[in-house]
């Protein structure tokens, strides 16, 4: 199980929220550079990178820190937030991103994201499904739609979608541990799927039940922002 760090920018500055809530926003790092380079000394190769500006923007508004963490590191970064038509993914392309997600894009206009798998490939391309009550929710999850997760993430599956972020909006950012049996029942119903699981970790014991789900990755960020996780501990599960 690949570990992912989490960083979420704000005013280009690592923050995080809590069940997406902007007026949750705690503010960690003013240096996301720095933060991206703590973790690859550890010897972790992934990175979660979070244009929140750009989700609310529906569009790149933090793409100089994109570009400053893929020139000044190794990290294979995914980046989302905003991305929402052909210029913004060719941008995030340009800017050293190696993959992109698309969540409310994927919703909202499924011709346009469709089109991108194809002419990107399922290697660079991840579906966000991000879920309230099982539920996708999109825009920042300011909006729950009426669409059912499993049978979503199977209707992209089925067009050629290979790596899934999946997020329990209730769990998070709050530290209650993550929705293991909602990805095993994912995992049961796709299993070849390289599903990501995002939100709710909280110390070693939640990854060591992430592992044993079978989740090909699992994204970490408050559970080593606010000290309850170590990197060393973080970089154990990638060696």
């Amino acid at each position: 199980m690949f570990i992912i760090p989490a960083i979420d920018l704000i005013g280009g500055k690592c923050v995080r929220l809590s069940q997406g809530d902007y007026s949750s926003k705690k503010e960690y790092h003013d240096d996301p550079l720095e933060m991206a380079k703590r973790f690859e000394d550890a010897g972790i190769s992934r990175l979660h990178l979070v244009d929140l500006d750009g989700a609310k923007a529906k569009k790149i508004v933090n793409g100089e820190v994109l570009e400053r963490i893929c020139a000044g590191t190794n990290l294979q970064v995914d980046f989302g937030g905003g991305i929402q038509a052909d210029e913004e993914i060719e941008r995030a392309f340009s800017l050293g991103a190696k993959q992109v997600t698309g969540g409310s894009i994927a919703v909202k206009n499924p011709a346009l994201f469709e089109d991108w798998i194809t002419k990107y490939g399922s290697e660079k391309i991840i579906l966000g499904a991000d879920a309230k009550n099982r539920k996708i929710a999109v825009g920042g999850w300011e909006e729950t739609t009426s669409v059912d997760l499993i049978p979503f993430i199977k209707s992209y599956f089925d067009k050629g979608i290979r790596y899934v972020i999946c997020t329990d909006v209730a769990k998070d950012g709050l530290l209650q541990g993550p929705s293991v049996d909602l990805y095993q029942e994912i995992l049961q119903e796709i299993p070849n799927l390289r599903l990501i699981a995002s939100g709710g970790v909280s110390s070693v014991k939640d990854l060591e039940d992430l592992e044993k789900s079978g989740v090909y990755g699992a994204i970490v960020g408050k559970a080593y922002y606010e000290g309850r996780v170590t990197l060393e501990e973080l970089a154990a599960f990638n060696s």
